[in-house]
C-alpha cells in the first residue's frame, strides 16, 4: 500500500524541503548582518521583473535541463551518473570540431550537425564507464568522476596546444563562422519584443524543452523505457524477465551522456561562439541536484532547472547590488541539495506518518 498520495511525493515533499532550505538561508543571511527580506526582494526584482534577468535565468536553466535529464535517465536504470561535467566538456569539443569544420551556410544546418557532434562525443564519453560497469564491475560513480578530470585535462591540452589560433594567448579555439551563430531570444519574432539584444538565452532553450518531452515519452511510453525502469527497480527480476543488464546499462548511459553533451550547444555554440576552458561551469554537478529535486521526472527537472536558474541569476544580483557575497548562493544551493537529497527522509518520514494517520482516521 502506498504510504502517501503521489502528488505529496512529487510536489509536497520537495516544496517542504525547499522552504526549510530557504528558511535556514534566511537565518544565515541575518547572521552575517544583512536583511533576508531585502535579499529576496533583490533576487526577485533582478531576475523575474527584468527582461535581462529572465534571459540569464533561462540561459542557466537550459544548461540544467540537459544535465538534469541526463542524471534522470541513468538513475531510472539504477546508474548514478556523476560524469555530466566531463560528458558536457567533451560535448563542447564535438560542437567546436563540427562548427569549425565548414563555413556553414546557415545556423539551422550547423545546429543539426553540432547537435549530432555534441550528442556523439558525450555519449562516447559515457559509454566507456558504462562498459566498465557492465563488463568489469567497476563502480559507475567512481569511473564517471574520474572521467570528469580526464575530460578537463584533454580539453586543456587541446586548447593550449592544438586548437588555439596562431598568435593567441587565450586557451580557446577560433571563433565559429557566422553561419554557426545561433539566434538568441531577442532575434526571434514576438520574443524579440520582450528580451533585449544582450540576452544569452538562445534557441537551445527550445531544444532543451523538446528533450524534456522526448525523455518523458522514452521512459514512460516506450518498451525500452519500461525495460529501463524495470531494471532500475530490480535487476534480479529484470534478468528473470529476459532483460539484458549489459544492454540496459549501455543504452541508458549512452542516452545520459548524449543529453549531457548537448548542454554544450547552449554554452559553446550559443553563448561563447567558441570553445573555452570551463564552459560547463559546474552545470554537470548541479544536474544531480536538479534530478533529485525533480524526482527524476522531466517535468520536475524543468521546474527544478528554473529554480536553480533563478538562484544563479539571483546570486549575481546579490553580488552586484548588495554586500552579500555571491558565494552565499552556493550555500543556498548546498542547502537545497542537502534537504532534497541527503536529508529527504527527515521530511518524508513525518509526512508519511501524517497521511497514514489521516487514512486510519478516515476509515474509523
Amino acid at each position: 500500500m502506498q504510504k502517501m498520495p503521489k502528488w505529496a511525493d512529487v510536489a509536497l515533499i520537495p516544496l517542504i524541503n525547499l522552504m526549510i532550505a530557504f528558511l535556514i538561508s534566511a537565518i544565515v543571511i541575518f547572521a552575517i548582518g544583512e536583511n533576508p527580506w531585502m535579499a529576496l526582494r533583490t533576487m526577485v526584482e533582478g531576475t523575474l521583473l527584468r527582461a535581462e534577468g529572465w534571459g540569464y535565468m533561462l540561459y542557466y536553466a537550459t544548461n540544467f535541463m540537459f544535465t538534469g535529464l541526463a542524471v534522470s535517465v541513468a538513475f531510472h536504470a539504477a546508474q548514478f551518473n556523476i560524469g555530466g561535467e566531463g560528458q558536457a566538456t567533451m560535448g563542447g569539443l564535438g560542437v567546436a570540431l563540427v562548427c569549425l569544420a565548414f563555413p556553414w551556410p546557415h545556423w539551422t544546418v550547423a545546429l543539426l550537425a553540432a547537435t549530432a557532434g555534441a550528442a556523439l562525443f558525450g555519449a562516447v564519453w559515457a559509454a566507456i564507464p558504462a562498459w566498465l560497469q557492465a563488463r568489469r564491475g567497476s563502480h559507475i560513480v567512481i569511473t564517471t568522476i574520474m572521467f570528469n578530470f580526464i575530460a578537463a585535462s584533454v580539453l586543456n591540452y587541446l586548447l593550449s596546444n592544438v586548437m588555439r589560433p596562431m598568435g593567441s594567448m587565450d586557451p580557446s579555439s577560433a571563433r565559429f563562422p557566422d553561419g554557426a551563430k545561433l539566434p538568441t531570444l531577442h532575434d526571434m519574432p514576438i520574443l524579440g519584443q520582450i528580451f533585449d539584444k544582450n540576452t544569452p538565452a538562445n534557441i537551445t532553450l527550445f531544444i532543451a524543452l523538446a528533450a524534456c518531452v522526448l525523455v518523458w515519452v522514452l521512459i514512460w511510453k516506450t518498451r525500452l523505457g519500461y525495460m529501463i525502469r524495470a531494471f532500475g527497480k530490480s535487476e534480479a527480476a529484470a534478468k528473470y524477465a529476459g532483460i539484458s543488464p549489459f544492454k540496459i546499462i549501455m543504452i541508458s548511459m549512452i542516452i545520459s551522456g548524449a543529453l549531457s553533451g548537448m548542454m554544450a550547444l547552449n554554452t559553446v555554440m550559443g553563448y561563447s561562439e567558441k570553445l573555452i576552458l570551463n564552459s560547463v561551469e559546474g552545470a554537470g554537478f548541479i544536474g544531480i541536484a536538479v534530478s533529485l529535486m525533480g524526482r527524476s521526472h522531466p517535468f520536475g527537472v524543468l521546474l527544478a532547472s528554473l529554480l536553480f536558474g533563478f538562484l544563479y541569476q539571483g546570486g549575481a544580483e546579490l553580488a552586484l547590488w548588495t554586500s552579500i557575497p555571491r558565494e552565499l548562493i552556493t550555500v543556498i544551493q548546498a542547502l537545497v541539495i542537502m534537504f532534497t537529497g541527503a536529508l529527504d527522509n527527515m521530511v518524508r518520514t513525518p509526512v508519511e506518518r501524517l497521511f497514514l494517520t489521516l487514512r486510519r482516521e478516515g476509515r474509523g
